[in-house]
Formats: structure tokens, sequence, C-alpha cells
């Protein structure tokens, strides 16, 4: 992921997950801060970022 634009689908992606409040992805590091109301399914998180066309790497 290289700019703001290829961030905003995994963003949506990742607010369609039920108990996410927000998410922020930080193109120059690579990384997302997501935000729940409860505990968060990385799983969910995965599939969210894949769907997106991107890979979610640990």
């Amino acid at each position: 992921m290289v700019c703001a634009h290829c961030a905003a689908p995994v963003t949506e992606e990742i607010e369609r997950i039920s108990g996410v409040t927000a998410a922020r992805l930080d193109v120059d590091s690579g990384r997302a801060v997501v935000i729940s109301d409860g505990t968060l399914d990385v799983t969910g998180v995965r599939a969210a970022v894949d769907e997106a066309g991107y890979a979610l790497s640990t």
C-alpha cells in the first residue's frame, strides 16, 4: 500500500467488522490501528484486509 487512496478500501472493510468503532491505516509504516468495543477477532480483520485486495502480516 503506497498511498491514502489505497488505504481507503482497507479502512472501509475493517470498519465493517462488528464491534469495530474506528480504524486508521498508516501508509508509511504499513500498520493499522483498530479500535473496537470488545475483543477483536483477528481472523475477521485478516478477511477484511484480504477482501480489500491486500494481505495482513503479523
